[in-house]
């Protein structure tokens, strides 16, 4: 790159940086390290607070989505995260929870960040700016149109993130995008577009702040209500959860004390009888079936614990 090039490159990346809201910087901020700390706190918190009320104007748009992802689901498609910096971690992150508290395999829900699994802990340079990775590592999970694509980006700009959207649709995969900022890149790029406006952060342009909070928000959303569409949940309780130690051991005799109204001894004789899972152990309990004939019975119902009750009783 000569240095015309560069210097134009540049003008037209402030330009649009200039255009964003959250680089913008507001004037009442300017004295912040001069207050003390509680004053601070407050302020930092009263900023804060603005967060899930963007989030709730985007309602209609998450409720799209989520009920898009579950319906993939259903046809064994997977939920992919795409996103670089600290959107990419909020999606790694989210994946990364959904088999310990869903059961799920870790195919199911994927995190992809620009730069690979160094980037979780560590900056990798220029990373978000190479619009081929994304679909690359798409190609690589063996994308279809299964499957639901979820970018995420603060500034709504990143090529990482719309690089992956294009490559994503033009397959046939369900995409979603979850931009801090209206008439986004990506939100242009994708069929959903989660525009939660955040406005200026409380350190003009550290957006891991609002706009971290809201994508953390959002991808929250997204896989907790599809979870629960696909009967991941039962009157609001986790009973696909894995018991992969002692803490998620006690919780699940807990739960199924809690559901089914029975002691701590009966509760464990039905988690060994259904090889630990909890919710095959609610069943044998609330219809007195062996293991063997509610297992049935909740295959026949896609894991729908209230469907399968229904059918046995």
């Amino acid at each position: 790159m000569n240095d015309h090039t560069g210097s134009t490159r540049l003008a037209e990346l402030l330009e649009e940086l200039s255009s964003l809201g959250t680089e913008a910087s507001t004037t009442e901020r300017g004295d912040l390290d001069l207050l003390a700390t509680a004053e601070l706190v407050r302020r930092m918190n009263t900023e804060d607070q603005r967060v899930p009320l963007a989030v709730a104007e985007r309602a209609d748009e998450i409720a799209q989505a989520v009920d898009g992802i579950a319906e993939r689901f259903r046809r064994g498609g997977r939920l992919i995260y795409i996103g670089a910096g600290t959107a990419g971690r909020v999606g790694v992150l989210d994946a990364s929870e959904c088999p310990p508290t869903f059961g799920t395999d870790p195919s199911m829900v994927v995190g992809l960040i620009a730069g690979g699994e160094t980037a979780i802990r560590a900056a990798v340079e220029n990373a978000e700016d190479d619009a081929q990775a994304a679909e690359t590592s798409l190609r690589g999970l063996e994308l279809n149109a299964h499957d639901t694509v979820v970018g995420i980006s603060a500034s709504g700009r990143t090529p990482y993130v719309v690089g992956g959207l294009e490559y994503a649709r033009g397959i046939g995969a369900l995409t979603v995008a979850i931009a801090s900022n209206a008439d986004s890149a990506i939100g242009v790029a994708a069929e959903i577009a989660i525009e939660v406006v955040t406005g200026p952060e409380f350190i003009s342009g550290s957006t891991r702040l609002k706009a971290g909070t809201a994508q953390k928000l959002v991808v929250n959303m997204l896989t907790t209500l599809s979870m629960i569409k696909l009967g991941k949940t039962y009157r609001g309780v986790m009973v696909d959860l894995l018991a992969t130690n002692e803490k998620l051991h006690a919780r699940s005799v807990r739960t199924v004390t809690q559901l089914a109204g029975v002691g701590v001894d009966e509760a464990s004789a039905a988690l060994r009888a259904a090889d630990g899972s909890v919710k095959l152990a609610l069943l044998i309990l609330a219809s007195g079936a062996d293991a063997k004939r509610a297992k049935v019975a909740l295959a026949e119902a896609d894991g729908i614990l209230r469907e399968a009750i229904a059918a046995l009783s």
